[in-house]
């Protein structure tokens, strides 16, 4: 088994892995490209683009998590698969280009849906090939990646390819048909035959990815601004951003992923398994997601801040991005809030009545300019991470027990 693998030019990991290099070469791409989802919804925003933007979001993050998988048991710095990620990363890349026509293709060029989905369809059937070579003893693996195929590769790319002909509702619906049958087809293929080798590896990977999303929210102002005068108004808006990103990372690398890598590192066999696919495949993905929505929030809130020759300081945000703001930190809430339900079998209140709020909470962001929404969205956040870090710390004597 050892000599099969070796002559595909694949190494095995082992149970202390750490992320490599490569791997947060891979991640670059994934940067530029969670960018794009955030220009994809901003340059049209309506809740039909905001939905486009959210499918687009989940087809990029199974190609990010497929080799997240694939990393924690094949090197990506060996020969063999270096080569696969490389090539992974181009393919990504001309996604990326193609993810801001995407919904409204150009009459020039290439037409971009097709070409997103074909390169879609690439990643996923290297990632298959990959795993495939990566363990050619493994019955229970390939039986998985045969079912894998069939169920949760070949229908969505069919449905991704038949609506990569059609444009506006019955496209994006095809597509979320596409996501949900893919999703599910997780489910049906079961947990036998994926493994976590290195618990430690896993969760820093997502760690990353949490990192790269908070990173595009810092971005996304930047742009905002770009090309307009540094005024008080600009650096009391970035100020207020950035402590609400900072809040966001807190919640997630002090509050609640710790207790997550230590869940997963107490779990074996397809307990972990499972463990890995429900918070770290799935729930982590609202984390990203909302981190982009609220992006988009406080992109716009710079830009008008900025731009005072169409905007004055009391013009609030308006329409679907004024939901965004805050909505997308009430996913991020929710999602976090599951996280540490799954993790624990605790119920984080704080957490679900912030993120409900955070939902619920668009229509009075329109009813005030949008620095103040940003500002009292920043202290909100800041506010409920307060209590929540009183309520879910342990008490001193199961600290001192553990």
């Amino acid at each position: 088994m050892a000599r099969d693998r070796r002559r595909a030019g694949l190494v095995a990991t082992g149970d202390d892995h750490a992320v490599t290099p490569a791997e947060l070469f891979f991640d670059l791409v994934f940067v530029y490209a969670i960018t794009q989802v955030t220009a994809l919804m901003a340059a049209a925003p309506s809740p039909l683009r905001m939905v486009g933007g959210m499918v687009v979001l989940a087809l990029l993050w199974w190609c990010w998590c497929c080799f997240a998988w694939l990393g924690n048991v094949v090197r990506a710095d060996s020969g063999g698969l270096f080569g696969v990620v490389v090539t992974v990363m181009a393919v990504v890349l001309i996604v990326s280009f193609a993810v801001p026509e995407v919904f409204a293709d150009a009459p020039v060029g290439l037409p971009a849906p097709l070409v997103f989905v074909l390169c879609y369809g690439a990643v996923r059937v290297l990632h298959l090939v990959s795993y495939w070579l990566s363990a050619p003893g493994d019955a229970a693996l390939r039986r998985t990646l045969r079912r894998t195929a069939l169920l949760s590769v070949l229908p969505p790319l069919v449905l991704l390819l038949i609506g990569s002909a059609y444009t506006g509702r019955t496209q994006l619906l095809l597509w979320l048909g596409a996501v949900a049958v893919d999703y599910g087809g997780i489910y049906v293929t079961g947990s036998s035959g994926w493994r976590v080798k290195s618990p430690g590896h896993f969760a820093e990977r997502h760690g990353l990815i949490v990192i790269i999303a908070l990173g595009e929210s810092i971005v996304a102002m930047g742009v905002g601004v770009s090309g307009f005068p540094l005024t008080v108004a600009v650096l009391g808006a970035a100020t207020a951003g950035l402590l609400l990103s900072a809040g966001l990372w807190w919640l997630y690398f002090r509050q609640s992923g710790e207790g997550a890598e230590h869940r997963l590192a107490a779990l074996d066999g397809d307990d972990r398994t499972r463990f890995a696919r429900d918070v770290y495949t799935f729930l982590h993905l609202p984390l990203v997601a909302g981190v982009v929505l609220c992006a988009l929030g406080m992109k716009k809130v710079l830009q008008q801040v900025a731009d005072t020759g169409h905007y004055g300081l009391a013009e609030p945000l308006h329409g679907v991005v004024a939901w965004s703001l805050t909505g997308g930190v009430g996913v991020y809430l929710l999602g976090t809030a599951a996280i540490v339900r799954r993790s624990s079998g605790r119920l984080p209140v704080a957490l679900v009545a912030g993120g409900v709020a955070g939902l619920l909470a668009g229509p009075l962001v329109g009813l005030v300019p949008g620095l103040v929404a940003l500002a009292g969205l920043t202290v909100a956040t800041l506010g409920l991470l307060a209590v929540h870090g009183r309520r879910g710390a342990p008490a001193p004597a199961a600290v001192a027990e553990a």
